[in-house]
């Protein structure tokens, strides 16, 4: 389908910085492809905090992503188009991505689904995660792989899905139940140093 004359030229806005300024696109090539791999790290810390407050905000950040992802799939069937750098001439495009549907960006829809749970559950550090999830919806585009329109499609599906699993998830009793069973286990497999701790007490 066509696309706005305002969504191309957000995009060519925010594309041609990296034309302008060079020194700045290794920055915004780690964003678009390797941010992934710290909200993977950020989650993982969380959760073994061993805290029930922060496994239950790791669990809405996964509800909410499977749900902004299936609103994303649908949004995908009804509206369609390939990136930039397949349509548009003369774009900078900074990493390799095949050729399907944009529409809307996954990235978008990750990043804003788990980090606005963050920021639901711990407002405190949450807005520097936010912040991260703005700067690989901005990384999308300047690397040429994502509209705008793509983005904030992302965005809107992933904070909205977030607000559900925030409210949803913790009347699921089932959940809960999991959990504690999960702890339980966690529990039996790591009896080494709650007995070292049981011996120094002695002392």
């Amino acid at each position: 389908m066509s696309i706005s004359q305002l969504n191309i030229d957000v995009f060519r806005a925010i594309n041609d910085i990296g034309k302008e300024h060079a020194s700045l696109n290794p920055i915004a090539i780690f964003m678009a492809d390797y941010m992934i791999f710290v909200l993977a790290l950020g989650m993982l810390v969380y959760w073994f905090t061993q805290t029930n407050k922060n496994r239950m905000m790791v669990i809405q950040g996964g509800v909410a992503f499977v749900l902004a992802e299936v609103l994303g799939k649908i949004a995908g069937t009804m509206y369609y188009h390939n990136q930039p750098f397949a349509e548009l001439p003369n774009v900078n495009q900074l990493i390799s991505h095949a050729v399907d549907n944009a529409f809307p960006s996954d990235h978008s829809i990750l990043f804003f689904s788990v980090c606005f749970s963050f920021w639901l559950v711990r407002k405190k550090e949450g807005w520097l995660w936010l912040v991260f999830a703005c700067f690989v919806g901005v990384s999308r585009i300047w690397v040429g792989v994502h509209y705008p329109g793509d983005v904030l499609t992302g965005a809107l599906f992933g904070i909205v899905a977030a607000l559900v699993a925030y409210w949803l998830v913790p009347k699921l009793g089932f959940v809960k139940v999991i959990l504690a069973k999960y702890e339980k286990v966690e529990q039996s497999l790591l009896p080494v140093k709650a007995k070292a701790d049981d011996k120094y007490k002695n002392f």
